[in-house]
């Protein structure tokens, strides 16, 4: 039987534009279970459409491996919609984003994607609460206590009174994933004391999003979460405002 010819068909092809006006750029940790997710739960595909790298990382969560990941960050914005342009890069690691600096991530972006904004968790949870006007902060962690003292200098050098801090003690971020809604629920109750303001549930591996409203109606005080506020400041840097429910209070900022 004779093969069909293939032929290029004679009418013009039309194009649309972007399959959604804003683009936003995520890099994720390898590992990574929860923060993809956690876009893909709070971003409307047809507002804000999101593009996803893994930048290489090894468990145990410790110092020295999130230092790791540094060099490794432009190679992993460098494969997100190569030549085309981004609203925004979010790194999805807050302990790297504290242990690095702010800064430090922000350049090896602006290295491969120079006319974005950026985003880390770090940065976001300062923005976030700085719009909720939170100066008395708690801190809960599922880190071990050196990754954790990290975490809590970073808010200290940022202007924040710290009133107590809590950590779980674990250093793999994929057991991090699998923790309790209610044991996040617990831990961030034992963590507060009557002078705190806000409470920062930090690390984008923890499923947290999901009790935020119940912790804030618990406690009577903010809760920000590290995915929750990576999100929030990358869709409002895109220029996306409108409030999304059942997130806690910072969405309807």
């Amino acid at each position: 039987m004779k093969s069909p010819m293939i032929q290029q068909l004679p009418h013009n092809v039309s194009f649309e534009g972007l399959p959604a006006p804003k683009r936003i750029g995520l890099i994720a940790l390898a590992t990574d279970q929860t923060a993809e997710r956690d876009f893909a739960r709070i971003c409307d595909p047809d507002e804000a459409a999101v593009y996803v790298s893994r930048v290489p990382y090894e468990n145990p969560t410790t110092v020295e491996n999130l230092r790791l990941m540094g060099p490794r960050l432009k190679d992993a914005a460098d494969l997100i919609l190569p030549g085309q342009p981004l609203d925004v890069v979010a790194y999805g690691c807050t302990s790297a984003s504290v242990i690095l600096g702010n800064e430090t991530v922000f350049r090896a972006l602006k290295a491969s994607k120079p006319a974005a904004a950026y985003v880390t968790p770090a940065s976001a949870a300062y923005d976030a609460f700085t719009a909720l006007g939170v100066q008395n902060l708690s801190i809960l962690t599922p880190y071990s206590a050196a990754v954790s003292g990290d975490v809590l200098a970073y808010f200290r050098q940022q202007g924040f009174d710290i009133t107590s801090s809590c950590h779980l003690g674990l250093d793999d971020d994929q057991v991090m994933a699998h923790v309790s809604h209610q044991s996040l629920i617990d831990a961030a109750e034992a963590t507060v004391t009557s002078e705190t303001d806000g409470l920062f549930v930090s690390c984008t591996a923890l499923r947290s999003m999901e009790s935020i409203d119940r912790i804030e109606q618990r406690l009577g005080k903010y809760v920000v979460t590290s995915n929750q506020a990576m999100i929030w400041r990358s869709l409002r840097l895109a220029g996306i405002s409108r409030p999304i429910p059942g997130f806690g209070r910072l969405f309807h900022l």
